[in-house]
């Protein structure tokens, strides 16, 4: 699990601690209570022993602790030189430097205490109201034979929640019988739609421009969309139970329905006349211009059912899983939380979600769907999406819409669970990047095989990441493992929702200089501990090699290889400090690197790289960081507040074809590499971006492409 480099101890290299007396611990929780002087004995006169006189108060003036403030954003736990040097920076003795930063850990130390217990309270207090709630619903049960009231002592607390869970089921099954004899006689699924004459579908809201975003809770859009969703609710639930029935009779079926493909015979794709022929579309017919994408796959995935189901109902946990294919979800309406609370059995909910490739030439694919999860039979679930809004659009404006699309969960005796995915969608392909053309239509891009493939590798990685052992090399150890393992976790949140064409941001592309690709983008960081204070300046691009991915992605995790393509290292070498392995693979790991540089500057920043890698795809992406960060982090610190600007690459494969002697063409084994990277242009949140900033930025990525380039056509890799 944990491999350290035997040669050298991990700690010796972050922070020499073994000289350190008790004033620069890092792990000293003594504090001075009040901002005032402390006398030490070396800093008195022993001819003065004997003056009683007391010291006067001493208070820092405004530019000192502008100052130290400035300073413990960036390092909260500064070092004994670092104390001397701010002492004579501001005029200070460094026992008062010292105190002030103790005071200031305390502080917010005492802040997020008081959050935690408001928290408290507030859960404390939804406990009470639902206590009292249950204590009145078994005050009027009411017995079903003789319609009475029942008196304390005839029916138990179980048998009363288990008889309204009936009452719940009952009512169920009339809604079903209503919509069985709705749609009798063969009626299939229909999609509402709008037409032109205004009728009651088209009080739909306007699809929302790259300007407003789709997740800005307070825009009008927003609201009206909240609006909108309270009065088409019973299209909405009706919508999601035919689509529920759709999708098992879909997972069921066999061909024709489901035809293999001609490169690769395990892989299922859609056949679209037969679909229409079995659920035909009633009066709705498909927009002009989208395309269908139909593919199904199976897997069985080291997770227990209802620990995926309950992370498919949870729009956050749902987008962290799958962060490289979803940068941005959330809820926008939960229309029933379930048959009973804590189960998701009936849970119904609207969302919209954001779907991507890893690279700022593709565009983003949004959607409004309601998202319906049912239990079939015990040890079975299902959660279907289908669009809701989109569909009761104009069919000029809706580029997306999301056919009855999601997933069968069937535990298994091993804790285990296999998931059958089907991804059914109709979408706008007219305007696709050459590179990416191939990719995109094979279904390798959005399909059901790269569902399924991600969710595969991060069940192993949350399975590693919990099986680590408590005591191995002690407490002090294991809170190392979990502090780093979630630093680099939201190191690839951070690079996958910043890589893509998303409506949330804009790229520009930068021209001339043989590269056209380049795309650059400024963001505002200011009330975000996770990153520096300032604009942050990213720029992208993505690259066509004729080289297979997995050799490419060899090459760049590597560190033997590091130095032939990162600027940061500098053609020196890089040593891996640390090791963990993150998943079952050996090539997914988080790892902690340091160039071996006689430069001081760069001796004091260590890498921390994550790698990762499936079937559809790889990742290494990597932040600098500063050591005296890391080390917080390593002795079990919040990894929430260390700031870094996370870069790397995403590989994927061209398309479905074969690498094939030594013809390469794109789709027959080639790699679509994208290469991203972040810089703070300033640290003046206000300021402008100055030309300067671009340039290196343009500079950097080229420079990292070419010798990419050089390094993978060379004979030495």
């Amino acid at each position: 699990m944990f491999q350290p480099d035997m040669s050298e101890n991990l700690h010796d290299h972050v922070v020499d601690m073994s000289h350190e007396t008790p004033e620069n611990n890092l792990g000293d929780d003594d504090h001075n209570p009040s901002n005032m002087e402390v006398p030490s004995s070396d800093d008195q006169d022993p001819n003065l022993s004997n003056n009683k006189k007391s010291r006067l108060h001493h208070r820092h003036n405004q530019d000192q602790i502008q100052e130290l403030e400035g300073f413990f954003k960036e390092c909260p736990h500064p070092n004994n030189k670092q104390r001397k040097e701010l002492s004579k920076k501001l005029s200070l003795r460094p026992s008062q430097v010292k105190f002030w930063f103790q005071n200031k850990r305390t502080q917010i130390k005492a802040q997020r205490e008081r959050i935690a217990n408001i928290r408290l309270r507030e859960e404390n207090e939804k406990l009470r109201a639902e206590d009292m709630r249950l204590k009145e619903v078994l005050a009027n049960a009411i017995c079903r034979n003789c319609k009475g009231p029942v008196t304390n002592g005839e029916m138990s607390f179980d048998e009363q929640r288990l008889r309204i869970e009936n009452d719940h089921l009952h009512e169920e099954i009339k809604k079903l019988s209503g919509i069985i004899d709705k749609y009798a006689g063969k009626q299939p699924l229909t999609y509402p739609d709008v037409s032109s004459n205004g009728s009651a579908h088209s009080r739909a809201l306007p699809r929302f421009t790259p300007q407003q975003g789709m997740f800005a809770a307070n825009d009008p859009p927003a609201r009206s969309m909240a609006l909108h969703i309270q009065t088409e609710k019973t299209v909405i639930i009706d919508l999601a139970i035919a689509a529920m029935d759709e999708l098992i009779k879909m997972v069921d079926a066999g061909e024709p329905l489901w035809v293999p493909t001609l490169n690769d015979l395990s892989h299922e794709t859609l056949n679209e006349d037969e679909y229409m022929r079995l659920f035909p579309r009633g009066s709705a017919s498909k927009p002009t211009g989208l395309k269908s994408e139909g593919s199904r796959e199976s897997m069985v995935v080291m997770m227990n059912h209802m620990t995926l189901v309950e992370i498919l109902m949870d729009a956050n946990q749902w987008s962290n899983m799958f962060c490289g294919m979803v940068p941005r979800a959330t809820t926008l309406e939960v229309i029933s939380s379930g048959v009973t609370v804590g189960n998701f059995n009936g849970a119904l909910q609207v969302m919209a979600a954001e779907y991507q490739v890893p690279s700022p030439l593709v565009r983003t694919r949004e959607s409004y769907f309601a998202r319906y999860c049912k239990q079939l039979d015990n040890g079975t679930w299902a959660v279907v999406d289908v669009s809701v809004l989109d569909n009761m659009r104009s069919s000029s404006i809706a580029r997306c819409r999301r056919r009855p699309s999601g997933c069968l969960i069937q535990a298994l005796p091993n804790g285990c669970s296999k998931v059958t995915w089907i991804e059914n969608v109709e979408v706008d392909t007219e305007v696709i990047h050459d590179l990416y053309k191939v990719v995109v239509n094979s279904g390798l891009a959005f399909g059901a095989k790269r569902w399924v493939a991600t969710l595969e590798r991060q069940c192993k990685r949350l399975v590693t990441a919990s099986d680590i052992p408590e005591d191995l090399g002690g407490k002090y150890m294991y809170l190392n493992l979990k502090s780093m393992l979630k630093l680099a976790e939201r190191m690839v949140l951070s690079y996958c929702r910043g890589v893509g064409a998303s409506t949330a941001h804009t790229w520009t592309t930068l021209s001339g200089g043989g590269l056209d690709n380049v795309r650059v983008m400024t963001q505002k960081s200011m009330d975000d501990p996770g990153k520096p204070h300032g604009i942050v300046l990213s720029a992208a691009t993505s690259i066509w090699l004729p080289i297979p991915p997995k050799q490419v992605f060899n090459f760049l995790r590597d560190v033997n290889f590091r130095s032939k393509w990162d600027f940061f290292s500098n053609c020196e070498p890089v040593q891996e400090m640390a090791h963990i392995a993150n998943g079952r693979d050996p090539e997914n790991c988080v790892s902690l690197l340091r160039v071996n540089s006689a430069n001081s500057s760069e001796s004091n920043i260590l890498l921390l790289q994550e790698t990762s890698s499936d079937s559809t795809g790889s990742y290494v992406i990597y932040a600098p960081v500063d050591v005296a960060a890391m080390n917080v982090v390593l002795n079990g610190g919040d990894p929430d507040y260390v700031a870094f600007l996370p870069s790397g690459f995403a590989i994927l494969p061209d398309g479905p074809g074969q690498y094939e002697g030594e013809v390469v063409e794109v789709g027959t084994g080639g790699s679509l590499i994208t290469v991203a990277l972040q810089i703070l242009a300033t640290s003046d949140p206000t300021a402008k971006i100055s030309v300067g900033s671009v340039e290196t930025a343009n500079a950097l990525i080229k420079c990292t492409v070419e010798r990419i380039k050089c390094a993978l056509v060379s004979d030495n890799v």
